[in-house]
């Protein structure tokens, strides 16, 4: 076991000997220069300025191929003034018929929407950056960019566009302040690529050619942005961002009366740098952030549910994405849910083209009901790129519990006095991105935990037009202990070989077709085995875009401690016993062009305990495009056990809808039945955005008991933001 791990490290540091050696599409080159003119977003190309701006063309087809050039025209310029830089993009049409677009929703699904994007590498260093676009209706997107190709669009600021129809095309118009971005004075070159979808045609491209398996987001292969003068410096760069609140609530369970809120706080943003930030926050409010999407809960682990206050989305991928998926040294819902938040700051960015920081402290009140003490939570990173994209990153997470002796507590929760973790981890990418993977090594500190404490994983995985191979491997020891964390499991060793091959077909309905193996094994600190699953898969794209996924796979489980296969509390199967059977299922989903759209997903096969399962979850969905978007998801288990659990049939429905009457004015629906919780739940927000980056939200919930009906909960609240510019 230990000469895998060994071998696995000396290969991903290996790597970049031979993978990473040089940048691609170095020869792409568009030259931006000043603007002759002043210019207008208005969607009308009348300037002096865009007359003279050079022009980014013959775009090359990324789907359904990448072998040719694409069939639609895209043209691109851009210029820039002191404070701004424009962008204008020609997106000419074949044939005639509507545009395609979701709504008028912001940071709207890529693949579903006609639609025109692009990503800024300021630093050249092919990892980090920004993202700006639009669809075809209009709807603006904005994202900070990482990993190489990632996108967090959580992120928010200020920019300008417009969306213009006309009969042989659609244009986009865009001013983005120098104020909005982050960049290292002086560099004069920046990666850049465009990219464009259009469903009609079914063809994505992008200017810098890219292969089909990466996203057109991949920042290995940008062109080159080359400046006639270093971009101005953005100047003094402060942002206050107030908001004032005031609401309603009463608690039905409890029979108390209605309680009234009234609450006002502050963020501030400030540019330490041209390329650092710095966010403080002093009471802050999440009133507006979208409810968790129920599920059917069937696992004997924690279930992760993603964060969505987007003071700890922006600019925290650094912390967020420390690790793997189940191996999370921290996770921001650790801080702050159901706990007040007094006050927090973070300070992140770039200090040099190779260097990256982050940190971040907060402060939560104390909550006298449980006797949770008052906490701090400080959490810092730091990264060194080494090679050509590739880097290293170190964090630290400390939780301190303020003024609290566990000690002297009485006839309440006992908890820890601190918590902390250290972590470094080298993330390997090579210069054309098949290779792909990384290293992790993870220790905790707990008063009264030592010993088998430690985290080691590895994964190295290989991407081409035809396979992706893959190994991964985690050791978790069963004293770990991330309080500020997600790592749901501890006590194992996990291995997970996985391979797909892809086949082409030259021409029918089908674009690529072919083979998955996925095999995971779990065993205990003795290497016991205690889990496995081995699933084959066959999948199929169409080139409508539309999908198809056959699969089966066999399970064994030995039960670690007492698990009710149910969750509804009847009774627990032992610790030690052991469980197999297999499972087959498919999985479809319906190409995006059309109004009506739909996915299914069903499985039959075997359950603990000898039982059988059957699951069905659909979503289906019709718009009104521009305007109106209507989604229904269902899912359906049927689980049948010995007593004394028996049959069990739990339903999870889910309607929502979505009205986007201008790209500023949206109101969202969302009712959410869960038959495994006993639980209904009504949310709806209108959302008005008055000004740039400023909003008017208000919102309404209710929990309801569905049998016997009555209302649990309710309440109200009404909130607005304001966007400053010092």
């Amino acid at each position: 076991m230990h000469i895998i791990p060994r071998i696995l490290c000396c290969c991903l540091l290996a790597t970049p000997v031979w993978a990473q050696q040089q940048k691609k599409n170095e020869s792409y080159h568009l030259h931006i220069r000043k603007a002759a003119s002043p210019v207008k977003i208005d969607g009308i190309i009348d300037e002096e300025a865009w007359a003279q701006a050079e022009a980014a063309t013959d775009f090359r087809m990324v789907l359904p191929m990448d072998t040719s050039a694409a069939k639609l025209r895209t043209d691109v310029r851009m210029t820039y003034d002191d404070q701004y830089m424009y962008v204008l993009v020609e997106n000419f049409k074949v044939g005639s018929g509507p545009y395609m677009v979701e709504s008028l929703r912001r940071d709207f699904a890529f693949l579903k929407n006609d639609n025109f994007i692009f990503f800024m590498d300021p630093f050249d260093d092919q990892t980090n950056g920004f993202t700006f676009g639009a669809n075809a209706a209009g709807a603006q997107w904005d994202g900070l960019m990482y990993e190489g190709g990632k996108v967090d669009l959580s992120w928010d600021n200020k920019w300008y566009s417009v969306v213009k129809n006309y009969a042989d095309k659609w244009v986009f118009e865009a001013a983005i302040p120098f104020k909005t971005i982050r960049y290292k004075k002086g560099i004069t070159k920046w990666g850049i690529n465009f990219s464009r979808n259009d469903l009609k045609t079914t063809e994505k491209s992008a200017w810098a050619p890219v292969p089909r398996q990466f996203p057109t987001a991949s920042l290995a292969y940008t062109g080159s942005l080359d400046w006639d003068a270093p971009p101005p410096a953005a100047g003094p760069n402060i942002s206050l961002i107030p908001y004032l609140l005031g609401g309603v609530s009463k608690d039905y369970d409890k029979g108390v009366s209605s309680k009234f809120r009234r609450d006002a706080g502050l963020d501030a943003k400030i540019a330490v740098t041209s390329s650092l930030n710095l966010d403080l926050t002093v009471n802050p409010d999440f009133s507006q952030v979208d409810v968790d999407k129920q599920v059917t809960n069937l696992d004997r682990f924690e279930l992760f549910f993603p964060e969505k206050r987007q003071f700890f989305l922006e600019n925290g991928d650094q912390f967020s994405n420390f690790g793997y998926s189940t191996i999370r040294p921290f996770f921001s819902r650790r801080i702050g849910l159901g706990v007040p938040i007094h006050f927090g700051a973070r300070l992140s960015g770039k200090l040099n083209r190779n260097w990256r920081l982050g940190i971040m402290n907060m402060q939560t009140g104390r909550q006298e009901e449980t006797g949770l003490p008052a906490q701090n939570f400080t959490v810092a990173a730091l990264q060194r790129r080494v090679f050509s994209r590739s880097n290293i990153g170190f964090i630290f997470i400390n939780k301190e519990s303020l003024n609290y002796d566990p000690s002297k507590v009485e006839d309440k929760p006992v908890y820890s006095k601190f918590n902390r973790n250290f972590g470094l981890e080298y993330n390997l990418a090579s210069s054309n991105n098949f290779w792909t993977g990384k290293a992790l090594l993870l220790k905790s500190y707990t008063p009264g935990r030592s010993g088998h404490d430690m985290v080691h994983a590895a994964n190295l995985n290989y991407t081409s037009k035809k396979w992706n191979i893959g190994w991964q491997h985690e050791y978790v020891g069963r004293n770990y202990n991330a309080e500020v964390g997600y790592v749901p499991r501890q006590g194992y060793i996990k291995m997970a070989p996985q391979a797909t091959r892809l086949f082409f077909p030259g021409s029918g309905a089908v674009l690529s077709h072919g083979p998955q193996v996925t095999t995971t094994w779990f065993m205990d600190e003795h290497f016991n085995s205690t889990d496995n699953e081995t699933m084959l898969n066959y999948g199929i794209v169409f080139r409508k875009r539309n999908t198809l996924n056959i699969w089966a796979s066999n399970t064994y489980i030995r039960l670690l401690q007492p698990f009710d296969p149910t969750n509804t509390r009847k009774d627990s199967l032992a610790a030690g016993t052991r469980h197999n059977w297999n499972t087959m299922g498919a999985d479809y989903v319906s190409k995006p062009q059309s109004l009506f759209t739909y996915a299914f997903s069903v499985r039959y096969g075997g359950y603990y305990a000898d039982g059988t399962r059957f699951m069905a979850n659909t979503e289906l969905g019709y718009r009104f495009q521009p305007y109106v978007s209507i989604a229904l998801s269902a899912n359906y288990n049927n689980i049948n056990l010995p007593q004394p659990w028996g049959n069990n049939a739990f339903w999870l429905v889910g309607p929502r809808v979505d009205v986007t009457m201008t790209n500023t004015l949206f109101f969202t629906g969302f009712m959410q039945y869960n038959g495994q919780q006993k639980n209904m739940n009504l949310n709806t927000r209108f959302q008005w955005r008055y000004r740039p980056a400023s909003d008017l939200f208000i919102v309404y919930t209710d929990n309801y008991l569905p049998e016997p009906f009555y209302v649990k909960n309710r309440a109200l609240v009404v909130k607005l933001v304001y966007w400053l510019n010092l």
